[in-house]
């Protein structure tokens, strides 16, 4: 049943204490300034999703509640973006008379739950331009878990012992609200001016004006979810001072372990995703004679507890009328909110890899295959990227984070496994994990999150089937899958690198270099696979400030000749001079490797082919004679570079280094412009930090030129201005291998593969015909 009455007030807590209610606006600014010190100092990185400005919009806000902190951060939030002051309901047991603790939580908005005026006062505040969060579960839902094993919403009660439906006050109060918004609008209508003076003073608001502004928005309940990831059960130094006080004492046991917890959160890198749900609209449709007798109400109605009293107690007919239309939607209301912000959840692979975990239980299974369990839950990952209606943890959007499950590290699967087993709930054997018996164990409420978090995880993806379905089409595949299906898959996250790279460099603070970029080109890396396929892969690696749109030309007309083709993008390229600051020249290798394994599904054997520092790339993976390769051809490859100041590079990036880390400056010279031959593929500024990976890149390929056994032909414009010609004959001079080719070509241009100088792409094309007839001769 939903609520009818309110619960009686503690002794404690006076009748009169609404006098206490005034919102003090020193302590709400002093807290404010020091929750924006406190956020720039502890670990938690709280990000809020909120892109509807549904904070602007909303009037009750509702929170899933996990942790004690977290009932600060939504004031906190509210009021930074909005401006408004908050009104929060708060558990009774924090209000005392006198108590200074209880006098600053009134101060900062705070209600206590049993308020026998509590949805009317919340209601006036709304009138007043107040925001309304609320907590509808009640407590803190430390097991996560939101549904049971009938799929029905409901909570676990630690009063009563038993689980629960979750509160209806939010609806009822959304509802009589709008109830009362329609019974002043019928009295515009009415044009009951005195009337409608009466209950603009009795809000304390300027005049009518302002009270049918208030009256005209929609009521709004924005449901709301938070989620923490990872969770993490080791030892910190707030858990150990809880646990020395604490000293098996029963309600400061429960601290320790909230301590425990939530210290870890605060105190360890931990992500806090905010999302705002599609807003509840508390509106319903009222016929003609039902608006008549809300305007009849209003009329004889004082104040608005007094309205809240009639919708409860119903007296009178036109109270019972009222008590109907309200009562017959609040379920409704109730469920459809409820639902909203339980499936708001921000999944992550700790969810992943716990939905699957206890799946394999379920099943019968007591241990799996570690190379399995990767396989199951990379194609987890990828099937739940398609589901554009649920909500992803960057670190499963960015592949980045998340293909290292296939080649045996993963930072987020690491986490979560060593977290796993240090709560004795998996062991690792070898090249197998063991489920242990204490996954099957029921645990106290309060210590849950601490002796099992993958119960944690898999209760809050629980409402979420996507997740089930995605797991379940996983196992089902991981077994089956084509080497060329893998390919597929691995690709596609060549293609989601490039989006997720441009889209973390369009914030405002990096537009004044962004702005003056002039790349015009599709910087998309490619893979083009021809129905007659001659064997032969070709793996096309771009050059510095470049991307694969330099050489996507020259890709098809290696298509069209039967080769199939990948245009890697090297990380960093493509996306703004920004992202190519802050990479290593190793990052520009890790696609080019990813590149040559994807095609090797597809090719029986596999040439690099790679133009300027693509080339330098090309060969350096050469020297580590991955199978299947064919050939390299490096084309205006560089040992040396024709401009002077390429010396002083180290110098200025150890300058601009020290620069950044003694002050808030990006560096004394920390991008110059790049006179580019092709202004539409190319960055028109150029990193310094570029500069200085480029100089160790050319180093480390001139290192492992001896080490290169499979054919390699070197080509060069005689007089390039980028490159010194006298690369040409050091390169092949310091080539250990024995089928060694160097071709010079007439040019004063850099780019004599994608401008075909001098038949270039057709001398390239008869050196990969010759590699074609070797391949067919055995």
């Amino acid at each position: 049943m939903r609520a009818s009455s309110p619960t009686p007030m503690d002794a404690s807590v006076k009748p009169d204490i609404e006098k206490s209610f005034a919102i003090n606006k020193s302590a709400c600014a002093w807290t404010m300034r020091a929750m924006t010190a406190l956020q720039a100092r502890v670990r938690v990185n709280i990000r809020l999703h909120d892109l509807e400005q549904r904070l602007e919009s909303g009037q009750i806000f509702l929170f899933n509640h996990f942790a004690r902190f977290e009932t600060f951060i939504p004031q906190y939030l509210i009021h930074q973006r909005t401006g408004a002051y908050c009104r929060s309901v708060a558990a009774r047991e924090f209000f005392s008379e006198g108590n200074v603790f209880s006098n600053y939580l009134l101060g900062l908005g705070a209600v206590p739950n049993n308020y026998p005026n509590l949805l009317p006062f919340l209601g006036a505040e709304i009138f007043r331009g107040r925001k309304v969060i609320v907590f509808p579960e009640g407590g803190m839902v430390k097991d996560r878990r939101a549904i049971d094993d009938k799929g029905e919403f409901n909570i676990y009660s630690r009063a009563a012992k038993e689980r629960r439906k979750h509160h209806t006050g939010a609806a009822v109060l959304a509802l009589t609200l709008d109830a009362f918004k329609t019974g002043l609008l019928e009295l515009e209508k009415a044009n009951a001016v005195d009337h409608l003076s009466r209950w603009a003073a009795n809000f304390g608001l300027d005049g009518v004006d302002a009270l049918l502004a208030e009256a005209r928005r929609p009521t709004l309940v924005i449901p709301s979810n938070i989620t923490f990831y990872p969770i993490r059960v080791s030892d910190n130094l707030f858990g150990k001072l809880a646990e020395f006080f604490s000293k098996g004492k029963g309600k400061l046991r429960n601290l320790s372990e909230e301590f425990l917890i939530e210290g870890n959160i605060l105190l360890k890198n931990t992500d806090m995703d905010i999302r705002l749900g599609i807003p509840a609209r508390a509106h319903q449709s009222w016929s003609w004679w039902e608006r008549k007798i809300l305007s009849h109400l209003l009329r004889k109605t004082e104040s608005l507890e007094e309205f809240f009293r009639k919708e409860i107690v119903a007296s009178t007919l036109e109270d019972r009328l009222l008590h109907i239309c309200v009562g017959r939607h609040v379920f409704s209301v109730r469920d459809a909110y409820m639902r909203e912000m339980y499936t708001n959840v921000t999944v992550n692979l700790s969810h992943l890899a716990s939905q699957l975990i206890l799946s394999l239980i379920g099943a019968g299974k007591t241990e799996i295959e570690r190379k399995r369990f990767d396989r199951i839950l990379y194609l987890a990952v990828k099937a739940m990227q398609k589901h554009a209606n649920v909500h992803l943890h960057d670190s499963l959007r960015n592949p980045d984070a998340y293909e290292g499950i296939l080649e045996d590290w993963c930072e987020g699967l690491e986490q979560f496994i060593s977290s796993a087993t240090m709560a004795g709930l998996l062991a690792v054997d070898g090249e197998q994990y063991s489920f242990l018996p204490k996954l099957r164990e029921e645990h106290d409420f309060d210590k849950i999150r601490i002796e099992n978090p993958i119960a944690v995880y898999a209760n809050e993806v629980a409402p979420i089937p996507q997740v089930k379905q995605a797991l379940e089409g996983a196992m089902e595949r991981a077994d089956r899958l084509s080497e060329r299906e893998w390919a597929e898959a691995s690709f596609d996250d060549m293609l989601l690198s490039f989006a997720w790279g441009k889209k973390q460099f369009t914030d405002p603070r990096y537009d004044q270099i962004n702005k003056q970029e002039t790349a015009t080109e599709n910087a998309e890396p490619y893979l083009l696979l021809p129905e007659n396929s001659n064997g032969l892969g070709i793996v096309l690696v771009h050059g510095f400030l470049a991307s694969p749109a330099e050489l996507r030309a020259f890709g098809q007309r290696l298509f069209q000749a039967g080769h199939p083709v990948i245009g890697v993008r090297l990380n960093g390229h493509g996306t703004s001079p920004w992202d190519l600051r802050g990479r290593a020249w190793q990052n520009w290798m890790e696609p080019v490797r990813k590149g040559y394994r994807i095609l090797s599904a597809f090719a029986d054997r596999v040439c690099l082919v790679g133009f300027s520092s693509g080339g330098v790339l090309s060969l350096i993976l050469a020297s580590e004679a991955p199978a299947k390769l064919a050939g390299v051809v490096a084309v205006s490859a560089p040992l040396k570079f024709m401009n002077r100041n390429m010396i002083f590079v180290p110098f200025v990036h150890g300058a601009n280094r020290v620069t950044r880390w003694m002050s808030t400056m990006e560096g004394i010279m920390p991008f110059r412009e790049n006179d580019s031959e092709h202004p539409h593929i190319n960055y028109r500024h150029m990193a310094i930090r570029g500069l200085f990976e480029l100089r160790r890149m050319v180093d480390e390929m001139e290192r492992r030129l001896p080490k290169i056994a499979c054919p390699v032909t070197l080509i060069q414009g005689d007089e390039d201005r980028i490159v010194n010609p006298k690369s040409l004959e050091l390169m092949y001079k310091k080539l250990a291998t024995k089928e060694k080719t160097a071709r010079r070509v007439p040019s004063t241009r850099h780019g004599i593969l994608n401008e075909n100088i001098a038949n270039t792409q057709e001398i390239v094309l008869g050196i990969l015909a010759d590699l074609r007839a070797r391949q067919a001769a055995g």
